[in-house]
């Protein structure tokens, strides 16, 4: 009976045990962080370019819905945009269904494109 209190009254292991604790929640935050940088940060980006490409949208653009259906921009509401995707064919489908622009009209690649064309332009003139 007295090795049992005797090996239950140890002094130091509760001190040990509490850093021993924190020093196994290391790994974990570690994940975390790591997790946040390749994945959620990203995301969150990603999500708001797509959230201030929708709230730019103006008539004329080309865009794509997320079904597939390329258009030309006609009409603009505060819920649904009207595309027209072929002569006299017109259609309303929710902003949110928006995909993306397409073509030389908006969009990252569209901007990148100018971009470069100017930049010709500018050496050539130069030249």
């Amino acid at each position: 009976m007295v090795s049992v209190a005797y090996a239950m009254g140890q002094g130091g292991a509760p001190a040990q045990g509490a850093a021993g604790g924190l020093a196994s929640f290391i790994p974990l935050i570690l994940m975390f962080v790591i997790f946040y940088f390749l994945l959620i940060r990203p995301q969150q980006k990603k999500a708001k370019e797509m959230r201030e490409m929708i709230s730019n949208l103006k008539r004329g653009d080309r865009v794509v819905t997320s079904g597939g259906i390329h258009g030309q921009i006609t009409g603009l509401d505060d819920a649904t945009v009207t595309l027209e995707i072929a002569d006299k064919v017109r259609i309303k489908v929710n902003r949110s269904s928006i995909a993306g622009l397409v073509g030389a009209s908006g969009g990252s690649s569209g901007k990148k494109a100018v971009e470069a064309e100017k930049s010709k332009e500018t050496e050539e003139k130069s030249s």
